[in-house]
Formats: C-alpha cells, sequence, structure tokens
C-alpha cells in the first residue's frame, strides 16, 4: 500500500495534466501544473534515477507558478534517446530543444543529476531568464564525504553491466538495494516523513528504460558537475544548499557559488540531498523570493 504523502492536500489544488513532445530523438513525456496563465513558467529537471514525481512537494508549495515538467529520455514515461548516447553533452542537447519548442523564456530549475545538465543547456544557450539549482552538484562525487559509498555505487552499476542482461537488469531494480540507497539519502527522522520518502524510491527508482541507459546515465552524473558551466552562465542563478549534504558538502557548494557571474546562494539547514522531499516549503519560500527580486 502506498505511503501517504505529507503534501497531498497541497498537490490537490494544483491543476495538472499529462502532455507529450515528439522530439527529434525521443517522444518526451511530461507534466504541466498550475494555471497555463501564470506569469511565470519553471521548467524543472529532475534528478537521477527518479522522474517528475520526485519535484511535486516544490510544486505543491509554488501554486502560483507555471510548471513544465518532463521526464528525462530513459526514465520514468520517457523512451531512451534514439541515438542511445546518454552523455551531458546529448542531454542538454535534448533540454535546449525541449524549451525551446515547449517552454520558451521558462526559468530553468534543476535538482541534483538535474543541476548538471540544466546548467550545462543554459551555457551552451538555452535561453532562459533565470536559472535555480537545487542541492546542485558543485564538486565531483568521488571527493565527497561519502566518496567510499559512490565508488561502492560505481562498481554496482559496473557489475550490473558484466553480468547477463537479465540478471543484470534485475540487480538494479532490486528493492532491497533502493531500499538502502533511500535510507542513506534521507535525514529526516520523522517516521512518516521517511516512510513517503522510502515509497516514492520504491515506485520511481527502477521505471528507467533499461540498464545501459542507466548506466551512461550514471557514468555522467558522477564525470561531471556544475562547475565546469558556472563560469559560462551569465543570467541570475539561485543555488539552493543543504548544510548536511554529503553528496556535495556546504563548502563546495560555497565556493561553487563564486564561479558564477551572479549567483546567490540559500543554505537549508536541517537536511541532506532531499531538500524537494524534506524541505520543499523553504525550497518553495527561496524560490519565490528570488523570482520576485
Amino acid at each position: 500500500m502506498p505511503a501517504s504523502s505529507p503534501y497531498n492536500a497541497l498537490l490537490a489544488r494544483v491543476p495538472v495534466a499529462r502532455r507529450a513532445h515528439d522530439g527529434a530523438q525521443a517522444r518526451t513525456a511530461y507534466w504541466e501544473y498550475g494555471d497555463a496563465a501564470a506569469p511565470v513558467t519553471i521548467l524543472a529537471v529532475h534528478g537521477f534515477r527518479g522522474d517528475h514525481h520526485g519535484l511535486e512537494p516544490v510544486v505543491a508549495h509554488l501554486p502560483e507558478v507555471r510548471w513544465i515538467m518532463p521526464d528525462l529520455p530513459g526514465f520514468g514515461e520517457t523512451p531512451a534517446l534514439a541515438s542511445g548516447a546518454h552523455d551531458l553533452a546529448t542531454y542538454a542537447a535534448w533540454l535546449r530543444e525541449f524549451a525551446a519548442a515547449v517552454a520558451p523564456g521558462a526559468v530553468v530549475l534543476g535538482h541534483s543529476f538535474g543541476s548538471i545538465v540544466a546548467a550545462g543547456a543554459v551555457a551552451d544557450g538555452l535561453d532562459t531568464p533565470r536559472l535555480i539549482l537545487v542541492n546542485p552538484i558543485g564538486a565531483p562525487a568521488l571527493e565527497g564525504p561519502r566518496g567510499v559509498l559512490t565508488r561502492l555505487a560505481v562498481a554496482y552499476y559496473a557489475a550490473s553491466a558484466w553480468l547477463p542482461r537479465r540478471l543484470g537488469s534485475w540487480l538494479l531494480r532490486s528493492r532491497a538495494i533502493v531500499r538502502v540507497m533511500s535510507i542513506v539519502m534521507a535525514y529526516t527522522r520523522d517516521r512518516t516523513l521517511r516512510r513517503f520518502i522510502h515509497d516514492q524510491h520504491d515506485r520511481y527508482f527502477s521505471l528507467f528504460s533499461d540498464r545501459d541507459t542507466l548506466r551512461q546515465a550514471f557514468v555522467t552524473s558522477v564525470a561531471n558537475d556544475v562547475r565546469a558551466s558556472a563560469p559560462r552562465i551569465a543570467q541570475p542563478t539561485l543555488l539552493i544548499a543543504a548544510v548536511q549534504d554529503d553528496i556535495t558538502p556546504i563548502a563546495a557548494e560555497r565556493r561553487l557559488a563564486t564561479l558564477f557571474p551572479d549567483a546567490r546562494l540559500v543554505e537549508i539547514d536541517g537536511v541532506g540531498h532531499l531538500i524537494h522531499y524534506e524541505k520543499p516549503a523553504e525550497a518553495a519560500d527561496a524560490i519565490r523570493e528570488f523570482l520576485g527580486a
């Protein structure tokens, strides 16, 4: 039985419609939340192994904005790209094409792995007035406080690729391993919220298209970070970082903010890498103030 979401009542008040866009390399599934006539549209890019559901708690706390939320190619309801390549350049090109067709002029937001894709796309010319990065990947994952766990993840994905396809795919979708990932990432001690987070990961973390695409996306996530794109982003940028994030430490996020020509950093205490689940109200407040400015 699915765990109850603490954000259901708020989210229920936001209209939502599923749509699709036929792009050059994939039919991208996306969801439109809020009033189509809203003065501001945010194009939001989710994190690794998730899909658009992960950012819904932030949507619930920012209903005055129109949200466009696609599933990344190879995740959720969007198939892998026709080229078969899922590196940063290809993801960024996909996002530029999707934004131009579906959400021209939208503010761009990226969470975690989505921060790498969003920053890369904007640095390469995606037309947006502002950029928002939540839990941005501001340093190499292998150098973070949990670099050992990252190395274990590298071995896990390598083993999944080496094993026979059926066995490797089973390993990637193992509920036990997904639960371990969820336990490691969750910071909150609130039992109801933890149940919700684990349920979200149980339901959506294994909806990737195939193991080859997943491995490529994982390699992209650990081989890149936002630092390379930051100096080439002229737009005002908001970084929403977690003080207890052990994927990118807060000290690295503070250094990252200095690499942008125009960036402000909002630090949220009492949360790790799951701001979108554990502190969505605080994230929404920071976004609202940034947009108002």
